[in-house]
């Protein structure tokens, strides 16, 4: 029997990058809540703490079934999200609104940032006597909450990662030369790292990793690259956007002249190809032989594309929706608050568990990638696979000649 359950209204927003799945959680939580006699009205926030904090809520309640399969179906934002970062301010809009619109259950689905304005909305309306059950429900493509074993968002963006570089490297492998793919992720390296799931042979790229969580130096990535190239006449590289000099300077930062911030005040890193521009020069100047000819070198940057590519990751999909129901039955159990996190059980088979931890435990927290999973500065190792393979889904096997 639930414990002092409030009579009152729920509201759901997302927030930052969209993603994959980040539908799946949303409608995970408004079927959820569906049928609970306490709660009278679903609102759904536009742009997140923004449109709440406007009134510009839309009334989930009733929404057919059908439609929110077919929502949840669909990759990004369907209420559109923000990168507000509320402040103590701020958060007090929000909870003014709360109250405003009676709203007894806030849930919020993001990353670290959002369990954060979370945890603030919830302090707030303790100190004003306010009942009011706040839940953050995950979501991030860069894996990065602690407590999770995984994120939603997380292997969708790592299936297209995976299956970019394993058509990028076919397209090496027919026309050798050296290529580098800049990959999403600031702090953390897990999806640049998913480019390891393309490999299917020894000579398969990527042959060279490099992530946040290893200090870089330009003179043993040329010094790597070199290595390969010179044994296979081709080398196929993944950077993450977020490597960092020893002293933990982002090479992107310094490299692009740019000192363009964003709204949590961090150095912008996506929305340019400056990185992936410095490393393909560096790598010809440095590997053109006197009066020879420069090799072929090329760069890309995935930017935006890893996002909401619509091929999500099956396991993505369940797993999201069942994030935003087990927020849902929290609330519904009784007098609680929390941010939902994923706990892996076992690994053959496949099984995970879903888990309700204080928001103070995810709130303004970053994780990394662990050292059982990184290969001195350059590579992942097998622990790695282990983990993400049963994450991504199936990839094509690759048929060869010889």
């Amino acid at each position: 029997m639930a414990d002092h359950l409030i009579t009152g209204n729920a509201v759901v927003g997302q927030s930052g990058g969209p993603t994959a799945v980040i539908n799946q959680s949303l409608v995970g939580v408004v079927e959820g809540l569906r049928g609970c006699p306490e709660i009278k009205t679903i609102y759904g926030a536009h742009h997140g703490v923004r449109g709440l904090v406007s009134g510009d809520l839309l009334d989930l309640t009733i929404l057919p079934a059908d439609r929110l399969d077919a929502v949840a179906a669909t990759p990004s934002a369907a209420l559109g999200s923000t990168r507000d970062k509320p402040d103590a301010e701020y958060c007090q809009r929000i909870f003014e609104s709360c109250r405003t619109y009676d709203i007894r259950y806030f849930f919020y689905i993001g990353g670290n940032d959002s369990s954060d304005t979370c945890r603030i909305v919830n302090e707030l309306s303790n100190q004003a006597g306010y009942e009011l059950r706040c839940f953050h429900v995950p979501k991030t493509i860069d894996n990065d909450l602690v407590e999770n074993d995984h994120t939603p968002g997380y292997p969708s963006a790592a299936r297209f990662v995976a299956m970019a570089f394993l058509g990028d490297g076919l397209d090496n492998t027919s026309l050798p030369g050296i290529k580098v793919n800049i990959v999403m992720g600031r702090h953390a390296g897990f999806l640049t790292a998913a480019s390891a799931l393309s490999r299917q042979s020894e000579t398969d790229g990527p042959h060279l990793i490099y992530v946040p969580e290893r200090a870089f130096t330009v003179d043993d990535f040329i010094a790597d690259v070199d290595r390969v190239y010179t044994k296979l006449g081709r080398c196929q590289i993944a950077v993450s956007e977020g490597i960092q000099d020893a002293e933990g300077n982002a090479i992107s930062a310094m490299m692009s002249g740019l000192n363009e911030r964003d709204a949590h005040g961090n150095v912008q890193l996506s929305g340019t190809g400056a990185l992936g521009d410095w490393l393909a020069h560096q790598i010809r100047n440095r590997l053109t032989p006197e009066g020879g000819k420069p090799p072929r070198v090329r760069a890309d940057t995935f930017g935006y594309l890893q996002r909401c590519w619509p091929d999500a990751s099956p396991i993505d999909q369940v797993e999201a929706r069942l994030a935003g129901q087990k927020a849902a039955q929290i609330a519904r159990s009784g007098d609680f608050d929390g941010s939902i996190v994923i706990k892996r059980v076992k690994n053959e088979p496949y099984q995970v568990g879903f888990e309700v931890v204080p928001l103070d435990a995810v709130a303004g927290k970053t994780r990394h990638m662990p050292t059982e999973f990184l290969h001195q500065n350059n590579n992942v190792t097998d622990a790695f696979l282990e983990y993400a393979r049963p994450l991504v889904g199936d990839i094509p096997t690759i048929g060869r000649l010889g």
